[in-house]
C-alpha cells in the first residue's frame, strides 16, 4: 500500500499545486470576466480543446498505449526500452499527420463547431457569433499539442516518472495567468481573445516540458515515415473505443454546456464551468492521481501473472477514493456558498453570480464520488486491454445524461445540467463495477468493506458540524483578500479535523496507515 499512496501522494501534490493555480487563474477570470457573453464565448472555445484532452491525451491515447507500452519493455525475451520506444517512435508516425490533418479541418469547420458547442449563445448577432468562432480558432492548435503531450507522458508515466507528467498542467495555468495580469483590458472582449492566444501557447510549453523531460530519461523519439504496423493497429483500435469510454463525463460537460449555452441567459455558461472547476479540484487530487497510478501498476501486475496483487491493489484503490471523495462531496455541497463568494466574489463576478454558480456546485457535488470511481474502476478494463466494455457503459451515460438535460433544464436552469451530469455518471459507475464483480476482476476485500460505511459516517459527522459552523463565515467571505482566506482556512480547517479524527474512531483510518504513507513497501494491503 506504500507505494500506492507514495505515487498517488507525489501526483496528488503537484496537482494541487496546479489546482491551486488554477483557482487564481479562475478568480482572476471571475473578477476581469464576470458572466458575461465574453466569458461565454471563450468557455465554449475552451471547451473542445478541454474535451479533446479528456477524451484522448489523458483517457483514451494513454489507456491504450501504457498496457502495450510496458509489455514490450517487460518482455523478458525482447531487448525492453529499446523495443518500447519503437513501438513509440512508430505511434508518433502515424499520430503526427492524423494530428496536422484533423487541427486544418477544425480550422476550416470552426463556424459549425462552434455553433454545435453553443447552440448560437441563445440568438445573439452575428458580429457577436464571429468573434465566438474566431476564439475557437486560436485554441484548436492545442488539440494537436496535448495530444503529442500524451506520448511522451505515457512513456514517463512507464517508465515511473509520475510528477513529470503531473506538473505538466501547472504550466497552462502560469500562462493564463501571465495573461490575465499583463494583457488585461477594460473591454472584456479583448481579454477573451488574449486567453484564447494564451491557451495554444501553453499547449507549446507543455509539449517542449515533456520532450525535455523524455530526453533527460534515455528517451528521444525520432521521426518515421508513416506505416500501419500491426501493434500500431491495434492501439488505434484501442483508442478509439476508449475515447468515448473514458469521456462520458467529459462528454456529459460538452452537452449540458451546450444546452445551457443555447437555452439559458448568457452567463450561464460561467455559472456551470465555475461550479466545475470547484467540483474538479478533488476529481483532480484524487481521481486523476489514482487513474494515473492505477493503470500502469495494475498492466505490470497482470503481465506477471499476479492477478491477487492486481485485486489488491483495485481494492486500495476504491478505499483511497472512498476516503478522501466523501469528504469533499459533502464539504462542496454544505459550504458551497462561503467557498463560490471567497474564492470568485470580486469585481465584475456579483452576488447573484454567486448565488447561481452555488446552486449549481450542489448539484455537482452530488455526482464527486462517481467521477472519481469512474477513474479508479476503469484502468481494470483497461490493463486487460478492454476499452470496449467501458465504451458501452459511457454511452449508456451519455444517453441518460441528454435525456435528464432535456427534462430538467427548463423548471431547474443552470442547476439542471450539472445535476444530470451528476445522475449519469453514478448510473456509469454502477454499470462498471456489476461488470467487474460479475467476472471476477473485482474482489472487495474485509478491508474494504469493513471500513466503506465507516467512512461514510465520518463524511456524515464532518457534514453535520460543517452546517452549523458555515453561517460564522459569511460576513469574513466578502471582505478583503486575507479575511477571505482565513474564513475558507477555518472552514477547511474544521472540516479536516472533525474528518480526521472520525475516521480514526470509527476506525476508517489507522495510525498504522499513516505510517504506512512514510515508509516504502508493496501494494499488499496492510495487516489490521
Amino acid at each position: 500500500m506504500a507505494s500506492l499512496l507514495r505515487s498517488v501522494g507525489t501526483i496528488g501534490t503537484l496537482t494541487l499545486g496546479s489546482r491551486v493555480l488554477g483557482l487564481v487563474r479562475d478568480n482572476l477570470f471571475a473578477r476581469y470576466m464576470g458572466a458575461s457573453f465574453a466569458s461565454d464565448a471563450f468557455l465554449i472555445a475552451f471547451k473542445l480543446p478541454n474535451m479533446f484532452r479528456a477524451l484522448f491525451a489523458e483517457g483514451a491515447f494513454s489507456s491504450a498505449f501504457i498496457p502495450m507500452f510496458n509489455q514490450k519493455v517487460a518482455d523478458k525475451d525482447g531487448p525492453g526500452l529499446k523495443a518500447g520506444i519503437e513501438f513509440a517512435e512508430r505511434a508518433l508516425a502515424v499520430l503526427l499527420p492524423v494530428l496536422l490533418v484533423m487541427t486544418a479541418v477544425l480550422q476550416v469547420f470552426a463556424w459549425p463547431i462552434t455553433l454545435v458547442l453553443s447552440g448560437g449563445f441563445n440568438g445573439v448577432g452575428e458580429e457577436d457569433f464571429a468573434f465566438a468562432v474566431m476564439l475557437s480558432r486560436l485554441t484548436i492548435p492545442y488539440l494537436m499539442l496535448i495530444s503529442l503531450v500524451s506520448l511522451f507522458g505515457g512513456i514517463l508515466n512507464s517508465l515511473g516518472k509520475f510528477w513529470v507528467n503531473a506538473a505538466a498542467p501547472m504550466l497552462l495555468n502560469l500562462t493564463l495567468i501571465t495573461a490575465l495580469l499583463l494583457f488585461d483590458n477594460s473591454d472584456p472582449m479583448i481579454t477573451a481573445r488574449n486567453q484564447a492566444i494564451a491557451v495554444s501557447v501553453a499547449g507549446l510549453l507543455q509539449l517542449l516540458w515533456l520532450a525535455w523531460a523524455a530526453h533527460a530519461n534515455g528517451v528521444s523519439l525520432k521521426l518515421r515515415r508513416p506505416r500501419l504496423s500491426p501493434d500500431v493497429k491495434r492501439l488505434l483500435k484501442l483508442t478509439l473505443p476508449a475515447a468515448l469510454g473514458a469521456g462520458a463525463v467529459q462528454i456529459n460537460l460538452v452537452i449540458s454546456t451546450a444546452l445551457a449555452a443555447a437555452i439559458l441567459a448568457h452567463g450561464s455558461v460561467t455559472y456551470i464551468y465555475m461550479a466545475d472547476r470547484l467540483n474538479q479540484l478533488p476529481l483532480g487530487l484524487i481521481g486523476i492521481a489514482l487513474g494515473t497510478v492505477l493503470l500502469p501498476t495494475i498492466s505490470h501486475q497482470l503481465g506477471s501473472g499476479d492477478k491477487e496483487a492486481a485485486n489488491a491493489t483495485q481494492n486500495r484503490g476504491l478505499e483511497l477514493a472512498l476516503l478522501l471523495t466523501l469528504p469533499a462531496a459533502v464539504a462542496l455541497a454544505i459550504c458551497g456558498k462561503p467557498i463560490v463568494a471567497g474564492l470568485f466574489g470580486y469585481g465584475r463576478f456579483d452576488a447573484a453570480d454567486v448565488q447561481a454558480t452555488t446552486e449549481a456546485l450542489a448539484a455537482f457535488s452530488l455526482g464527486l464520488p462517481a467521477y472519481i470511481l469512474v477513474k479508479v474502476l476503469t484502468p481494470a478494463f483497461y490493463a486487460r486491454q478492454d476499452t470496449r466494455t467501458p465504451l458501452n457503459f459511457g454511452l449508456v451515460a451519455v444517453g441518460v445524461n441528454l435525456a435528464l438535460n432535456l427534462a430538467l433544464i427548463v423548471p431547474l436552469a443552470h442547476v439542471g445540467p450539472p445535476l444530470a451530469t451528476a445522475i449519469a455518471s453514478t448510473v456509469n459507475v454502477a454499470l462498471l463495477y456489476r461488470t467487474l464483480r460479475k467476472r471476477g476482476d473485482l474482489v472487495p476485500d474485509a478491508r474494504l468493506k469493513r471500513r466503506a460505511w465507516r467512512l461514510v459516517l465520518a463524511a456524515l459527522a464532518m457534514g453535520a458540524v460543517l452546517w452549523f459552523t458555515r453561517e460564522l463565515t459569511e460576513s469574513y467571505v466578502a471582505g478583503r483578500w486575507h479575511d477571505r482566506a482565513l474564513a475558507l482556512a477555518a472552514l477547511v480547517g474544521a472540516g479536516a479535523l472533525v474528518y480526521g479524527t472520525a475516521t480514526l474512531v470509527l476506525g476508517a483510518f489507522t495510525r498504522a496507515d499513516i505510517r504506512t504513507f512514510f515508509r516504502r513497501g508493496s501494494v499488499e494491503p496492510a495487516q489490521e
